[in-house]
């Protein structure tokens, strides 16, 4: 299971920070996006306590009597509000911008450069 984390997580910062560094606003917001999905991920798959069981399985861990962490599960909850209003930040300023310049592309914004 470990392993199908640590592809996913690598899969998805990959193609965030590619996304990332395109020119086109949107697709730099949408990478912003899946880059942040990534984190999510990473935070819920290094949250297993003492190696054995993972924080989003509670029932389990009660019926096995094996303790839980509550606080991953609190960081990734804190962590999911925080990115949800995160990009609705920046896709406002992505709205403000292309009204502004009447372009996504950041090459074609003149008034950006000195």
């Amino acid at each position: 299971m470990s392993v199908l984390f640590a592809l996913a997580i690598g899969i998805f910062f990959g193609v965030g920070v590619f996304q990332l560094l395109r020119r086109d606003l949107i697709k730099a917001a949408m990478g912003f996006g899946i880059l942040f999905t990534g984190v999510n991920l990473f935070i819920l798959a290094v949250g297993a306590y003492d190696g054995q069981v993972a924080p989003y399985a509670d029932l389990i861990a009660q019926t096995n009597r094996i303790p839980s962490d509550p606080l991953v599960q609190s960081l990734l909850l804190t962590a999911i509000v925080i990115g949800f209003g995160s990009y609705a930040m920046l896709l406002a300023m992505v709205n403000v911008i292309s009204r502004r310049f009447h372009t996504i592309d950041s090459d074609e914004m003149d008034e950006l450069q000195n």
